[in-house]
């Protein structure tokens, strides 16, 4: 009867050890931020972008040149009303992302970095190629054989700009892991730390302002071309639902066919990498 007794106090105890166990697991369980499969995300932010050297080409009827080594930079807002502003949403350079997290560390995302690229005029660049306008066009001041010689690339000669804007519309496929234990956090539902990286593809839609050999000026959207891209970032989330993300961005983009002019015969083409610093908002929800 004793040894009885003593079976029965330790099934007892293991049976309290156990449900005390299943207990503290499932209260880990119920934390909205254990898990990230099945949830939805959106973010929108701002950034500032730098560019690598560039040849652009110019080619049409009369003329077919390349300036070489071209620079550019972005055209920044600051903080300012227009990025919430509905009306103005399309001036500064923004960053729009919406996505689903397949597992607790991967998710898929399709988003559009609008960027600006202002090639910078009033330098002088190495010319290479022909200009041979009939006498009748302003621009036929400018006609010549150029064999990498230098040249005053002025406002008169040529205005360049994706200004509305340089758009990447891409799919990303990206990492997620939680650091925040590194950080000591433990109840990640008030605060949770995550380190993200990802690689996209996509392509180049931009909307590019051009005054070239003093014709007409030109400003309509054109699918030039393709990028592909890769990002690193940490994410800071609040109360479950809301985040701030601060990424780097970097990538490469080739466009091959950029309107210039309103006569489809004319166009413009280059290359060039990238570099976005980008501060972004969002929230994650399970529907």
């Amino acid at each position: 009867m004793k040894n009885l007794l003593t079976y029965k106090h330790f099934l007892v105890i293991a049976l309290c050890f156990f449900s005390a166990q299943s207990f503290a697991q499932d209260s880990i369980q119920k934390k909205y931020t254990a898990t990230k499969k099945g949830k939805f995300f959106i973010s929108w932010g701002g950034n500032r972008e730098s560019f690598s050297k560039s040849d652009i080409t110019f080619k049409g009827d009369n003329y077919n040149f390349t300036i070489k080594d071209a620079t550019a930079g972005d055209k920044p807002k600051g903080w300012h009303i227009d990025y919430i502003n509905p009306t103005r949403i399309t001036i500064p350079q923004t960053n729009v992302k919406m996505g689903y997290y397949i597992s607790d560390n991967y998710a898929i995302s399709f988003g559009v970095d609008h960027m600006k690229y202002v090639m910078h005029r009033n330098e002088s660049r190495k010319l290479d190629g022909y200009i041979d306008l009939p006498v009748s066009e302003a621009g036929s001041i400018y006609n010549g054989v150029y064999n990498n010689d230098l040249f005053l690339v002025s406002e008169d000669f040529l205005k360049f700009e994706h200004t509305n804007g340089l758009n990447y519309a891409y799919f990303e496929f990206a990492r997620v892991d939680d650091l925040s234990s590194i950080f000591h956090i433990e109840n990640t539902d008030k605060l949770q730390v995550n380190f993200t990286e990802g690689v996209g593809v996509g392509i180049l839609y931009p909307k590019t302002n051009t005054t070239l050999l003093q014709k007409d000026r030109y400003d309509e959207f054109h699918l030039a071309g393709y990028g592909v891209s890769i990002n690193a970032g940490l994410n800071f989330t609040f109360f479950k639902h809301f985040f701030i993300e601060g990424d780097l961005k970097g990538g490469y983009i080739d466009m091959p066919d950029i309107r210039t002019t309103s006569n489809t015969a004319e166009s413009a083409s280059q290359h060039f990498f990238y570099l976005q610093r980008i501060i972004s908002f969002g929230g994650i929800f399970r529907i």
